[in-house]
């Protein structure tokens, strides 16, 4: 059999993989989909209580609509923001089901090589079809011939730790009864009942802390959550970007939820704590948590703690690729200097697509937030754009492939110069929204950005990703 004759295998069907078939599709080429999980968009339903900040007019990938239209699926309101269940049920299951047995569920990918070929063989390497290994649910395994992979298994199945060093703190593992390193769902009754009335550490300072943070503010507020207390753990110091773009950032929805955010250590519900870095778990005589910082600080116990440092890629199935990553942010090379926090300005994502995201292992992909490797502010709209690009080249439409646009709203977020979480990064000469002051070593209160309304703010958010 030609190589050219054999499916293009898709790793994971969230909105990016699921996008990547349908585009594959409208290229006459056959893709088959693989998802670990037992439905389509198994990660984004794990989040389904969770509103996202783009709306349903950037959240649908125009090659997928086509090929819903003729099963007679109409987008939704256009401005309205989905939660992750509704972007879930409404679009990722009827497109699924629209690809119909392209997508195989119950499907972990745990190997891809070259037929017949390790890392190190170079003879005939090219000319060889990529295998892949997969075991399904039920404890099958089957070896899978393709002309090409795309893996867009995200990062969600990885979360980033505690520890300040990027290693699971000592004392992590062992607490892992009382850490969560997702948003947690109030509304569910017995989740509900684990914070209320609780002090709870929330680690991180992106969209999801914000969530977290919102999240608690609004249970402590309600009739049966008097008592709870969030206690926010930053790695840096406060600044005017600290809550993000606020009323400037172009998806509002984003910047309301900074507000948020902010609103809940402004009302009290939260105490901040900066530049502390997790080097420790340990429990007092009561069992609770007490964080233990680098430089010796010693917070006071809390009940619960949140952990919401970012994700990072699981690489490991991977291994026998010869893969070009960036050695800090394990992105593809070319792409790394385009969204690394350590350096790009505020919000600009540069056009990019199958160029971009190529490796010397001519044919496999990294897409969707995979792609951005330890990198955060992925949206769903960058995914699309990326697959669109790499179906066309898989297709030999080089033209189309490198017809790349894509523009991002502005974050109001960013990282600056230097070290991305270093306490005392200072902004940058002639203003601009990198970098932060010098460590708050105490509990504080910020103040209340000009000309926002905090109480606007809505509770819910995420990256769209």
């Amino acid at each position: 059999m030609s190589t050219q004759q054999l499916p293009v295998v898709v790793i994971g069907a969230g909105p990016v993989g699921l996008a990547a078939a349908a585009h594959l599709v409208g290229r006459g080429i056959e893709p088959l989909v693989l998802e670990a999980g037992g439905r389509a968009g198994a990660a984004v339903r794990a989040w389904s209580h969770v509103r996202l900040f783009s709306t349903w007019g950037e959240v649908v990938d125009p090659a997928a609509e086509k090929l819903l239209a003729p099963t007679g699926w109409k987008r939704p309101d256009p401005a309205v923001y989905p939660s992750g269940g509704e972007w879930a049920e409404r679009y990722l299951r009827p497109l699924a089901d629209a690809l119909g047995d392209k997508v195989r569920t119950g499907a972990t990918v745990t190997g891809v090589s070259r037929a017949g070929r390790d890392r190190i063989v170079d003879a005939d390497r090219e000319r060889q079809p990529f295998v892949v290994h997969v075991e399904y649910a039920d404890g099958r395994e089957e070896r899978i011939l393709a002309r090409a992979v795309i893996d867009a298994s995200g990062t969600w199945a990885t979360p980033s730790p505690a520890g300040g060093s990027g290693l699971p703190a000592l004392g992590e593992k062992a607490a892992a009864d009382r850490i969560t390193y997702r948003v947690p769902d109030l509304k569910d009754p017995t989740v509900r009942a684990r914070y209320a009335g609780k002090r709870t550490a929330v680690v991180g300072s992106g969209a999801s802390a914000f969530t977290a943070l919102a999240y608690l503010a609004e249970l402590a507020e309600s009739a049966d959550g008097a008592g709870t207390k969030g206690v926010w753990i930053l790695r840096r110091g406060i600044s005017a970007s600290t809550f993000g773009g606020g009323t400037a950032d172009q998806l509002p929805a984003r910047g309301a939820l900074g507000l948020a955010a902010q609103a809940a250590v402004d009302k009290g519900h939260a105490d901040a704590v900066t530049g502390f870095r997790t080097e420790a778990f340990e429990r007092d005589a009561d069992g609770r948590l007490v964080l233990v910082g680098e430089d010796g600080r010693r917070l006071d116990p809390v009940d619960e703690v949140i952990v919401l440092t970012g994700f990072r890629p699981d690489l490991s199935f991977l291994d026998e690729l010869r893969l070009r990553l960036d050695e800090r942010l394990q992105a593809p090379v070319a792409l790394a200097p385009l969204i690394d926090p350590n350096q790009h300005s505020c919000g600009t994502v540069y056009p990019h697509g199958h160029r971009e995201l190529s490796h010397p292992e001519q044919g496999v992909y990294l897409v969707g937030m995979k792609s951005y490797g330890r990198a955060p502010t992925f949206l769903a709209m960058t995914g699309y754009e990326q697959v669109r690009s790499v179906a066309a080249a898989i297709a030999g439409d080089l033209d189309s492939a490198d017809r790349v646009e894509l523009t991002l709203p502005e974050t109001g977020v960013c990282g600056g110069a230097g070290l991305f979480d270093t306490p005392d990064t200072r902004q940058a000469e002639g203003g601009g929204c990198c970098g932060a002051p010098e460590p708050q070593l105490l509990k504080l209160a910020t103040p209340t950005a000009s000309g926002t309304a905090a109480e606007e703010a809505p509770t819910g958010g995420c990256c769209g990703a």
